[in-house]
């Protein structure tokens, strides 16, 4: 059975080939690399997940509106974001693991927003990408990312009806 939890969101990954959680508490990783959430290996592609749930029943109103600006901003994409898919891929390549294309897939949990849709708007998708391919002054020779999905929970459920999540918020 393939279900995995990040905090409060659980994935059901029953129907991929193969799937990893890259970031778990307590197995080592290579000193300061910061790695994605979840790798999910499919017949033709190998989805890069990260989950970034400013919803979470325990997150202070004060905190979601701080990463409101966050995610409005560049701040979420090139401190965090970015970083986590380059050495996710570095770590991946590095296993010999990058022979089907990456797709990078960003969920994050926005129901808790008044307009969660509108955090979205302004090129968050298109900056990401951008911000992948040209980190430095010139843009990477290697185009590691072939595309990249930014989604809520909903999105996510429609766009990946074969990987169903949920939420289960434990009191």
């Amino acid at each position: 059975m393939s279900i995995y939890k990040e905090k409060e969101l659980v994935f059901n990954f029953n129907n991929a080939e193969k799937v990893e959680k890259l970031d778990e508490e307590g197995v080592p990783l290579p000193s300061n690399m910061k790695l994605v959430d979840f790798v999910v290996e499919e017949e033709n592609r190998t989805l890069l997940i990260e989950i970034k749930d400013p919803s979470h029943s325990k997150t202070p109103e004060e905190e979601r509106n701080k990463y409101a600006k966050k995610i409005l901003g560049d701040e979420l994409i090139n401190d965090e974001l970015v970083p986590k898919v380059r050495d996710a891929y570095t770590y991946l390549h590095l296993m010999e693991r990058d022979s089907k294309p990456f797709i990078y897939v960003v969920v994050l949990g926005l129901e808790r927003y008044k307009d969660e849709k509108a955090l979205l708007l302004g090129g968050f998708k298109e900056r990401l990408l951008k911000r992948i391919r040209k980190e430095a002054k010139e843009s990477w020779k290697r185009k590691y990312i072939k595309e990249c999905i930014v989604l809520t929970i909903d999105g996510w459920n429609a766009l990946f009806q074969n990987y169903p999540v949920s939420r289960e918020i434990t009191p």
